[in-house]
């Protein structure tokens, strides 16, 4: 128990709002955007459902008086997408009726393959309602994101791109880094050049470089993307990034629910493993 518990202390900013508001704070007065994540997934009753519903809510409300400069993601298992999809859409219109009173962005996580269409699904009639006050995210890795890409340009959507965190199966993703890499770049592409904004999800060097390149070498403003990384990892390239001009977005996740995050983050991919222990000592 003693190493999740290490690794929760730098990877989590506290177990409630008010732990985790000083952090965003400080990552504010160093330029950097916030995004607040509540750990947690699979909810499979209601009672539970409707009050992380609640809680989201106030989360927004909360950022709004401190003046934060922070959005929230949320998971759709959160709101009880494990348990009837109407249901679901309920809880989640409920929370986006919030975030638009309040003028207020949220972005969709996106979840394992399984859940991806239903995901997606409700992130479309979301969007025709609640319009820029949502995003979703895409993960390249997996066969069908060209596809849902090209539909997201489309509807000039606003889109985290990441490569993907879950073990899927052959059959649904790339495994391979160099072809993560390469969908990532094309679909990278196709969002800085057709969406508003685009946010691009990595602490890969590799893409990271590719993207500032790309973004130059097609006279793309760095008003129009962002980079975005984990609380905990790069701060220093996070604090750069920003000195050259660049708009930077950090995930912070809080909460009680760190341990099975975690826990099942590190089972899915043997990559993950690696990722943590090599970020432990880089700022």
């Amino acid at each position: 128990m003693q190493l999740p518990f290490f690794l929760a202390k730098r990877f989590v900013a506290g177990e409630d709002f008010t732990q985790a508001a000083p952090k965003v704070r400080e990552l504010n007065e160093k330029g950097i955007s916030v995004t607040l994540d509540l750990l947690g997934e699979n909810v499979t009753d209601r009672e539970t459902a409707d009050t992380t519903t609640g809680e989201y809510r106030e989360l927004l409300t909360g950022i709004r008086e401190q003046k934060l400069d922070a959005t929230i993601s949320i998971k759709l298992t959160m709101l009880g997408l494990d348990i009837d999809t109407e249901y679901c859409r309920q809880n989640l219109f409920t929370l986006l009726d919030k975030a638009r009173e309040l003028d207020q962005f949220v972005r969709i996580d996106m979840e394992g393959s399984d859940y991806t269409q239903r995901t997606l699904d409700l992130f479309h009639e979301a969007r025709k309602e609640y319009g820029r006050h949502v995003g979703i995210v895409i993960q390249a890795y997996l066969f069908r994101s060209r596809e849902d890409v090209a539909a997201l340009v489309r509807d000039n959507a606003d889109v985290r791109l990441c490569k993907g965190a879950y073990s899927e199966p052959r059959s649904l993703a790339y495994k391979s880094m160099s072809d993560i890499r390469a969908v990532f770049k094309e679909y990278a592409a196709e969002l800085m050049k057709g969406t508003d904004f685009t946010r691009i999800a990595t602490h890969d060097d590799h893409l990271i470089e590719w993207t500032k390149r790309f973004a130059e070498e097609n006279s793309i403003p760095k008003e129009k993307f962002e980079f975005q990384m984990l609380y905990g990892l790069r701060l220093s390239t996070c604090e750069e990034l920003v000195k050259d001009g660049y708009r930077v977005r950090v995930y912070v996740p809080y909460g009680t629910m760190w341990l099975p995050y975690y826990t099942r983050r590190l089972r899915e991919r043997k990559e993950n493993i690696w990722f943590i222990l090599s970020n432990m000592f880089r700022n």
